[in-house]
């Protein structure tokens, strides 16, 4: 990421909607925006900074579904630069390994931190996991408002709901059904 671009960016958005750059509020906003840009809001757009921490099954665990529900999702839509914001709720069978709780939430995180389409972050953090992983499946829902809906345009709230199944959560309608309806409780 280039901090320079973004905050020249930044700067030329607001001389081109007539706004006094002088005015003490926005004096230091192509600073603070750049920053909250690059170093918060599209942080995910960089290298990951942890590690998929897993731990091998043992003998005596079965590879039953794990599933976290109500992960905080906070994204950028890549169409017109405004938040989504929602939930996600992420499964997993496991085959030889488990991930780590809060690695499930940390991986949500990450993906959203970028610009995109909820669609395709909904797809990667799947893709992800059955990656990491190699579990026997995984499903992933997100559930998110659209402010690019909800400020400009129609200008209606509402709830967008996006799903990626893989593995044996594609394949099999028991396991399907299972992550459907436990999906669902809260």
């Amino acid at each position: 990421m280039d901090y320079n671009k973004v905050k020249e960016g930044i700067s030329l958005l607001l001389e081109g909607l007539g706004v006094d750059c002088n005015d003490p509020h926005f004096k230091e906003s192509p600073e603070r925006v750049a920053r909250a840009w690059t170093d918060e809001l599209c942080i995910g757009l960089k290298e990951e900074t942890f590690h998929l921490t897993t731990f091998p099954m043992t003998s005596g665990d079965q590879p039953n579904m794990i599933i976290l529900q109500h992960i905080p999702v906070k994204s950028i839509c890549a169409h017109h630069l405004l938040p989504f914001i929602g939930e996600a709720t992420v499964a997993y069978i496991p085959q030889k390994s488990l991930c780590g709780l809060s690695k499930l939430s940390r991986v949500v995180d990450f993906f959203a931190r970028r610009p995109q389409v909820q669609e395709h972050l909904t797809s990667d953090i799947a893709q992800y996991f059955q990656h990491k992983l190699n579990p026997q499946g995984v499903g992933v829902i997100i559930k998110a408002s659209h402010l690019c809906m909800e400020m400009r345009g129609v200008k209606h709230s509402g709830l967008m709901t996006t799903s990626a199944l893989l593995g044996c959560f594609l394949k099999n309608s028991t396991v399907r059904a299972e992550f459907m309806a436990l999906a669902r409780l809260q």
